[in-house]
């Protein structure tokens, strides 16, 4: 962890620079430019909240603000992910040209989907207006609630960036992990819905305690209690210092697979 913040603070103007290239590449030519990161979860819950709500009839009152509250966050670990998985291998010639700290790549990544994430606060903001649902005093926790969030997906990343350099099939692996993780997690439905046998198979999810932090401070106006807030931020410490470690153990070999 020292290491990592070593790295942060002595390459923070290039991760920076990486961040902002990124999100610049990622727009670029587009006609709506940045407003696809607000139109994006917007579209998703527009159609999703179609499907469950008159197809499938979820009783959920509310039921556009619930589905946000939760799949704004999973939709910045999922594009955090699939940037991530490819930051390394996507920087080859860099790499070669210029000698690096590698872990900048992973981490760049992540700036970037927090700036993209931030933007998409504002879709949340237009629901709940529309809506006239209440903006609860419970907000003040969600920076907080960014901490667990951000730490176990760098931790992921470090991880499948690193895979990824040596094992390139990893990238559409994830995209398939990824697509069954969502229908894994509590974002289009609740705990409740299941069947209680399952319930401890869903409770292994480390998803699970993050996004219901979210959902607790933005839906249900509560605090999450004191030992999910305690998991949440056990699950992210312990990914980030796993994922960071692994990544540290195979960054010197990056330069003669990229």
């Amino acid at each position: 962890m020292i290491a990592l913040v070593g790295a942060v603070h002595r390459n923070r103007e290039l991760i920076w620079a990486l961040a902002l290239k990124e999100l610049k590449v990622r727009y670029k030519r587009s006609f709506l430019g940045f407003l696809w990161a607000l139109l994006n979860p917007l579209l998703m819950m527009v159609i999703l909240t179609v499907v469950f709500s008159n197809v499938i009839r979820m009783s959920i009152p509310k039921y556009a603000v619930f589905l946000i509250s939760a799949l704004l966050p999973w939709t910045f670990f999922a594009q955090t992910l699939s940037y991530s998985v490819e930051s390394v291998v996507g920087n080859g010639d860099l790499l070669k040209k210029v000698r690096v700290e590698k872990t900048v790549f992973p981490l760049a990544a992540l700036v970037s989907n927090v700036i993209n994430f931030s933007f998409s606060l504002l879709p949340l903001l237009f629901i709940l207006l529309v809506l006239r649902f209440p903006l609860h005093w419970t907000w003040v926790y969600l920076p907080i609630m960014m901490l667990p969030l951000i730490m176990f997906t760098l931790g992921c990343g470090f991880f499948f960036a690193a895979m990824n350099v040596f094992f390139r099939d990893v990238a559409h692996i994830l995209q398939i992990l990824l697509s069954a993780w969502f229908y894994l997690c509590p974002i289009v439905y609740s705990l409740d819905f299941l069947p209680p046998r399952y319930l401890l198979l869903f409770q292994l999810n480390p998803m699970l305690y993050i996004l219901n932090g979210f959902r607790f401070s933005i839906y249900y106006g509560k605090l999450p209690s004191v030992g999910s807030i305690l998991i949440s931020f056990g699950i992210g410490l312990i990914t980030l210092i796993l994922g960071h470690a692994y990544f540290r153990s195979r960054q010197d070999s990056f330069i003669f697979y990229v």
